[in-house]
């Protein structure tokens, strides 16, 4: 039951931010970059690696944690696994590849500005919302993790 409610929610929010509103914004006419040439092609690669990166954490979610990405139907044991090994929020910083890499794709500097606000909207959520939650559902195994792992990436070893 669990990976199906992580379906519905993957397409409905993660789908919708990355998805649909980027599709709305373009269908508007909201692009205004400079052309890339085939250096939009660049941007695949932060689309597949986001696409990746959300389904394997959605994945841990599931199988790991008992529990779905939803923020009503966390999971019940901390993921500390996968990604979560080099991010505390792998997939919020995959659903932001996505964004960039749509814009780049694109050419889109009116979705480059879209992701820097839904950017900034994650940071505030997981730092007023989710890190307070999980510091009291999980305590003391939540604070070795964040002493372990960073918010948001953690690059090297």
């Amino acid at each position: 039951m669990a990976a199906l409610k992580t379906l519905l929610f993957t397409v409905l929010v993660p789908g919708t931010v990355a998805g649909l509103v980027p599709y709305l914004l373009i269908r508007a006419g909201a692009g205004g970059a400079a052309p890339l040439g085939a250096a939009r092609w660049l941007g695949l690669a932060p689309i597949l690696a986001g696409v990746v990166i959300y389904l394997r954490s959605a994945w841990d979610f599931v199988v790991a944690g008992h529990g779905t990405p939803a923020p009503i139907d966390p999971p019940h044991y901390l993921v500390a696994r996968g990604f979560y090994r080099f991010s505390r929020n792998p997939m919020y910083v995959a659903v932001f590849a996505v964004l960039l890499g749509e814009a780049v794709a694109l050419e889109s500097a009116v979705l480059v500005a879209y992701a820097l606000v839904v950017g900034g909207a994650f940071h505030l959520f997981v730092v007023f919302y989710e890190e307070p939650s999980l510091r009291r559902l999980f305590g003391g195994s939540y604070e070795e993790y964040c002493a372990r792992v960073p918010r948001w990436l953690k690059l090297g070893r």
